[in-house]
């Protein structure tokens, strides 16, 4: 039987349970961050990652419901964080939808459910399913550490490549350059949250077995991207590593 970990072994073994499954490793990424994709190929992206990160403050808010009212600080986050997503500014989804039309695509496709592949709307599912019915702590490990935490490290890998490579400008990848900052903020809250929380050994176990799934649904996400839109034009034998 596994013994309670301290925080200082519970953050080790969470970053482990992420480590290995970073969508960084997806072939999709992997053509992004050298250069390889066509802007028809970052459209695509475009109109399955708005039903990902769309709902996103969604799921945050069926985890607020849910979450103890004297867990103060992990529901002042919750509440933070769906602000920053819809009114604290610019609206997430209206950058991506910019980012979209810069790709060649309209609001309109961007929009439409149908338009967003089988694995994208299994993610969405999954993100729906943990806020809804997991333990609030154990939600907030999955979506907040598992899948958000990883944005800063794939999005540092892409976006420099969207202006050096694709030529877009600076207002046009404004979603990345906002979600490098704000989801590095959001990540580590979250780790904290389930540092301070996850005091049992049965939650601590279920904590770390959704940061992995989360990790590996994020990893099974992007690589369906490379499958459903990118494969027959630009073959895995021909992908390059960005320098």
């Amino acid at each position: 039987m596994s013994e309670l970990l301290s925080r200082d072994e519970l953050r080790t073994a969470l970053e482990k349970a992420i480590q290995g499954k970073s969508a960084n490793k997806a072939p999709f990424s992997v053509a992004w961050a050298s250069g390889q994709l066509s802007r028809a190929h970052l459209a695509r992206w475009a109109e399955n990652h708005y039903h990902y990160v769309g709902p996103f403050a969604d799921y945050l808010g069926y985890v607020y419901a849910r979450m103890p009212e004297h867990f103060t600080e992990a529901k002042d986050f919750l509440l933070a964080n769906m602000y920053e997503e819809e009114i604290g500014g610019d609206r997430h989804t209206d950058l991506l939808i910019r980012f979209a039309e810069a790709c060649g695509t309209t609001a309109e496709r961007v929009r439409n459910p149908d338009n967003m592949n089988a694995t994208t709307r299994a993610l969405q599912s999954w993100c729906y399913c943990v806020a809804m019915r997991e333990d609030p702590i154990v939600a907030v490990a999955g979506l907040v550490v598992g899948l958000e935490s990883q944005v800063p490290s794939i999005y540092r890998r892409q976006t420099p490549t969207l202006r050096e490579k694709y030529g877009f400008t600076d207002e046009e990848v404004e979603f990345f350059d906002l979600h490098i900052v704000s989801d590095e903020i959001h990540g580590e809250r979250g780790y904290q949250i389930v540092l301070e929380h996850a005091t049992t050994v049965e939650l601590q176990q279920k904590c770390l077995k959704i940061c992995e799934i989360g990790a590996q649904m994020r990893l099974l996400y992007t690589t369906a991207l490379y499958y459903d839109y990118v494969q027959q034009e630009l073959p895995l034998d021909q992908l390059k590593m960005a320098a």
